[in-house]
């Protein structure tokens, strides 16, 4: 991972700037599209990279695990290959779900473990 400021201005400290990913380059800033279970409804993985320009696609980590699996990703060749998609991908960590969720969570000192709702 690299950060790469272009520009910055003077006056408001705002940058633009080029982030470098393991698959792709993005500009920031940019817009993200929100692909909770790795895609974005209603849009083609083409349709996402020439009309709408998206650089990367924010996927949720909880929501992966309950369905499809990180097993049934791993085996379709990771998220880039089972979402058909060749630019930037980010995953969150799943902590807003450890709390909006609480009632069927068990937190240890390993982790935290769900019950699918």
């Amino acid at each position: 991972l690299e950060y790469e400021i272009l520009r910055e201005c003077s006056v408001t400290k705002a940058r633009a700037s080029l982030i470098h990913l393991p698959h792709h380059s993005a500009e920031s800033p940019m817009f993200m599209p929100v692909g909770t279970q790795a895609t974005v409804k209603g849009l083609l993985p083409s349709q996402l990279e020439r009309d709408a320009n998206a650089q990367i696609v924010l996927a949720n980590t909880y929501h992966l695990a309950l369905r499809p699996t990180g097993e049934v990703v791993r085996e379709l060749g990771g998220i880039h290959e089972f979402m058909r998609w060749k630019r930037g991908v980010l995953t969150d960590s799943g902590g807003f779900q450890m709390v909006s969720l609480l009632q069927f969570a068990q937190i240890t000192e390993d982790g935290v473990r769900f019950q699918s709702p």
